[in-house]
Parts: C-alpha cells; structure tokens; sequence
C-alpha cells in the first residue's frame, strides 16, 4: 500500500492529508487563532473539587476551565498512553522495573474496565485554590471545556517518556516477541531515574543511539518544565506540544510513507531540519510543490474535502450511507440505493454491506468522527455473512490512528462501536450552528468561506485571461471579506494582479458566491469552481 502525506501551508492556515493508494482518509487543519492545544502541560489552580462527581475544575488561563476526573490524578492507575501499553513488575502500577534477565517472561499490565477500576479518591489528594501542573488530554468539545490529566506524557520520535511514572513498555502494533524483548532491554540501560520509557511503533529495529538521543531531548525538556513551573504562577502555560506540521512528521514519516509533498518553503526547510537531527535517511522523500497549480487542486484533495460535509456517501456499487450527529451519538445508516445485485437477494445485501464497511472505516478517519457510533447495516439473515461484515469492518479500522472498539451485532440488528477522540470531527471545525435553524443544521463557518473564496481568486488568476472582476457574495459574506479581509485580499490582488469589487447579493446564502467579469458580465463561476 502506497502512502503519502500532502501539505498546504498558508499564512491563515494549514491543511495537512494523508492518502493511502491515492486515496484521501484523513484531514488535518489549523488556524493561528485555533491552534490545537492537545499536549500543551499547564501550571493551574484548582478552582472546585467535586467529589459527587469525582472530579475537579481547574483554571488554565483558557476561555473554559479545564476538567480533571479522579482516574487522571498523578496517583491513579496508569492510562493507555496514545495506544502504548504500559507494563510493571507482575503488573503493579507503579511498580520498580526488575533486573533484565528477571523481565522476561513478564506479565502485561491489563487495564479493567471503566465500570471496574477503583480510583483514589479526589478529595483526598486536591483542594480548592491548590496548584497543580496538567497535560490536556482532549480538546473542549461542544460546552465540554478541556479534558487535562496529571499523569505527563512527553512524546519523542522514538519513545514516549512519563516523568513521574516508573514504567517500561513497547508498542502494542510491534508484535514480534524477540523484538520486544530487545527493546525492553535497551530501555532498561536508559531508564530515568522515576520515569518511564514506552517504545512508538517506529522504534521498531532501531538501535540504542536512536534512544538516547530521544532520551536525552525528553528529559531536559521535562527539566524545563520543572524549572518554569517553580517560577510562574498559576495559570501559566508551560510547555506547548509541537505546530501541526512538525507534530505531523514526528509522530506519521516513518519508512512506511512513500513522500511527504509541501507547498510552503519555510516548512520544507523545517521539515528537513527536523529530519536531519532524528531520521536523515527519510529526507530525500520530503518534496517541495513548485507546481502552479495548487497542491490539494493538483491531487483531487479539494473535491474530496466539499464531499464531508455531505450527509450521503455514494458507494461504487450503487448503494450509499448516511451519516448523522446528534448530541450523544453518531449514527449511519446503510442502503442498497441503485444496487440491485445479479444472483440472490442475500447476496446482494452482503456486497453492499462489505464494501459500505470498508467506506464507514474511512469516513470516520477523514471526517474525524469520535465517540459512540451506531451503525444500521442491512439486515442479513446468515449468521456467516454478518460476521464478515463485521470482520471487514474491524480490518479496515486496524489502520485507524485512533483507538476503536467494534461491538457485534445487536438484538436490533446494529453495530455499535467507539472512537477516541481527542478534539472536534472536521464538521464541527468547519461550521457554524445555523442561526436560521437554531443549530439543526450546519453551514461554513466565515473563516471557511472566507478561505474558499481566496483559493476561487487564485484558481481565477491562472484560468481567466481578464483580471477585472466582480465578486457576488450574501451581504455577511461581504461585510466579513471587506473589514476582516480586506488587507488579505489587497494582498491577493497585488500578487496575482487582479482587480476584485465585491458585490453583496441578498440573493445568495452564505457558502454561495458568483464570480463576473466585468467588462462583459459574464458569469465565469463554473470555470474556476472545483
């Protein structure tokens, strides 16, 4: 399987996707004024212990306090750390690592489930105006505010080291059991004294020099952290998570991606930097787009991304799904739509069912859906044929970043499963409630028209020869382009010498725009939209 990661760096924004066999399964965006804060550890000040809830608010200086439950405290048992398993002395949290030639043969620490853990309780170990340094965990969701949690976790290009953990662990996804043992060997020899050391999956064949030096960067890190907390008073951030780009590669180039292809030459030479410190052998597949066409234009990206927002996903075949978010759940359904098969009835609910499968698992990547999700397949009456579909589902979500967990059909003939997630789905960052429907349905947020019309422009400088033109937008779209983008499109028509009057259109709803030329009005929309 091919794999390549295409990166549009703008000023207002970075869009980051990933294709695997040229295919688009997942979206990832930021802008200055919303950048991703998942990682960044803050020094706060504990504003209310509730212990009806077993949790605790805790001020972080950001627009909504932030949540920490009792699980999440320093001396809780230890989480799943972004999908590493952690593993102690006959799997005791907390437990002191034992001699080398003692570990092998070790037991794995299993977590319990929820419902079974006994956590420390909150008001036992926080009070009110206390200060405490916290990680966020998960992004504020909705009028959810952030989810943040004691139990630090730095991650590096080949380890992810926990300072105030006494644990050693491998990756989950490498599964050969020599090379497991090997890895827990060389953590041993650089094991911190207090913390804990977790092998990533792309530290799988590397060698002791690769470790250290990740060792090394983490640990002074952490030492840092320490030192500004002791100086700041709370709230203070202390310590932000890498940019998207630079996160992106860290965490994503291994030898398993074919090319990483960037737009922007100040990121390429980020990039490169980066890469010559931690992975010089992947720097000759970094590629630097000097391609007049636009880079997610140039590999289809542009189209796909207008597709998300759709509620229906047509399938090859004929059939389609339909995807729905409410407040607790993600729901899709599942049809036949102009599929009608050629042998049995059985059959054709079967392939439609398989391959409606395969399109759900990269709908949930690309459109970053997390949470419970209910799936309504077509009902089947072979017990065999619903196990493959389930089979196929659960495959096909083995590629997924984010953990998953597929449940077998119900009573009711649904699947239900979960997907961590970690901050919004991609309609949540795009749009805005509805101010007509109180939020029943969904349009583009003005940042998001706002970007979309100045692709239109530039689109509009290669293909059209005239450059005087006349841009019709819904009078909110207008007031929005001329005080707060007014210098961004002067910017616009110096660079690519255009002449743009923009023309409110009551007309016209927000995500709708015409574009005219204006020595003969013709309406040239159609030949420079995706």
């Amino acid at each position: 399987m091919s794999k390549e990661i295409v990166i549009n760096a703008e000023q207002a924004e970075t869009r980051i996707a990933i294709l695997e066999d040229g295919e688009l399964v997942e979206l990832l965006f930021e802008r200055p004024d919303r950048r991703r804060i998942v990682g960044d550890i803050f020094k706060g000040r504990v504003n209310a212990v509730l212990p009806g809830m077993q949790a605790a608010f805790v001020e972080l200086g950001l627009d909504r306090t932030g949540f920490l439950h009792a699980s999440d405290l320093a001396t809780a048992r230890p989480k799943l750390v972004d999908g590493l398993e952690l593993e102690g002395e006959n799997g005791e949290a907390g437990a002191q690592s034992p001699p080398l030639a003692a570990r092998r043969g070790r037991v794995r620490m299993r977590m319990p489930r929820r419902g079974a853990e006994a956590h420390p309780k909150i008001e036992d170990h926080l009070r009110q105006g206390q200060e405490i340094l916290v990680q966020i965990t998960k992004e504020p969701i909705s009028t959810k505010g952030p989810r943040v949690s004691q139990q630090i976790s730095l991650p590096g290009r080949y380890l992810v080291y926990m300072p105030q953990l006494d644990h050693l662990g491998v990756s989950r996804k490498i599964m050969d059991r020599d090379e497991r043992l090997r890895l827990r060997d060389l953590l041993g020899e650089l094991k911190p004294n207090g913390g804990g050391l977790i092998v990533r999956t792309v530290g799988e064949g590397k060698d002791l020099r690769h470790f250290r030096s990740d060792v090394r960067f983490l640990t002074k890190m952490w030492d840092e952290v320490q030192k500004k907390a002791k100086r700041e008073r709370a709230p203070a951030l202390l310590h932000r998570e890498m940019e998207l780009t630079t996160g992106l590669i860290r965490d994503l180039f291994t030898d398993e991606v074919d090319r990483v292809i960037i737009d922007g030459k100040k990121e390429h030479k980020e990039i490169l930097s980066y890469l010559r410190s931690y992975a010089p052998e992947l720097r000759n597949r970094v590629e630097l787009q000097e391609h007049e066409v636009p880079i997610f234009d140039r590999f289809g990206i542009e189209p796909e991304i207008e597709k998300t927002f759709e509620r229906k996903i047509w399938l090859k075949r004929g059939g389609y799904i339909v995807i729905e978010h409410t407040e607790a759940l993600v729901t899709i359904d599942v049809n036949t739509g102009r599929y009608t098969g050629k042998t049995s009835q059985e059959e054709t609910i079967l392939r439609t069912n398989l391959e409606a499968a395969k399109e759900i698992a990269r709908q949930l990547r690309l459109r970053d859906i997390g949470g419970i999700i209910v799936i309504d397949f077509i009902d089947m009456e072979i017990e065999a044929n619903k196990k493959a579909v389930i089979e196929e589902l659960r495959e096909c979500l083995r590629r997924d970043r984010a953990r998953t967990k597929t449940f077998g059909v119900s009573d009711l003939g649904l699947v239900e499963m979960t997907r961590q997630r970690v901050r919004p789905s991609l309609l949540h960052y795009f749009s805005d409630d509805c101010p007509t429907c109180d939020g029943v349905g969904k349009v583009l947020s003005l940042e998001s028209v706002g970007m979309a019309v100045e692709r239109m422009l530039k689109r509009a400088s290669r293909e059209l020869k005239a450059n005087r033109l006349e841009l019709h937008v819904s009078p909110e779209v207008a007031v929005f382009l001329t005080e707060e983008r007014g210098a961004r499109l002067a910017q616009i028509e110096r660079t690519f010498g255009l002449e743009v009057d923009i023309v409110d259109d009551p007309g016209l709803r927000r995500h709708e725009r015409r574009l005219k030329l204006v020595d003969t009005a013709e309406d040239v929309t159609e030949r420079v939209e995706v």
